[in-house]
């Protein structure tokens, strides 16, 4: 079974991108990055991603994570911002009842885009 079944398909992915974007525009450590976002748009993009990273439909059509944060990482991004993310998206899936191994394998998919999200 796919991760994305594993933490309840659909339902599950875009309850906890509602929570999680809620928590990163409370969280000062990144919350700067969002200013002027179109929030729907990006919980809708980021919906696509986390269903396609976890083994769900491919649905995403956004661009690679190395362009799609270019311009963050102009503005700064590093690795105490992408730490600041993933702890907020472990908290989002604890909230959610999530198991804490189930936990660990999402912060192992994030982790696979940390290089090409702060362009390195």
């Amino acid at each position: 079974m796919s991760l994305y079944q594993q933490l309840g398909g659909e339902a599950a992915v875009n309850a906890a991108v509602d929570i999680f974007y809620r928590k990163v525009l409370q969280d000062e450590r990144i919350n700067r990055f969002f200013s002027g976002v179109d929030m729907e748009k990006q919980s809708a993009k980021q919906k696509a991603f986390l269903t396609m990273a976890f083994g769900g439909p491919n649905n995403y059509t956004g661009a690679d994570m190395r362009r799609g944060h270019a311009h963050l990482v102009a503005q700064g991004l590093n690795d105490s911002h992408f730490d600041a993310v993933v702890e907020d998206l472990g908290a989002t899936l604890k909230e959610l009842g999530v198991s804490d191994a189930l936990i660990a394998q999402v912060a192992a998919v994030a982790e696979t885009t940390r290089n090409d999200v702060l362009g390195k």
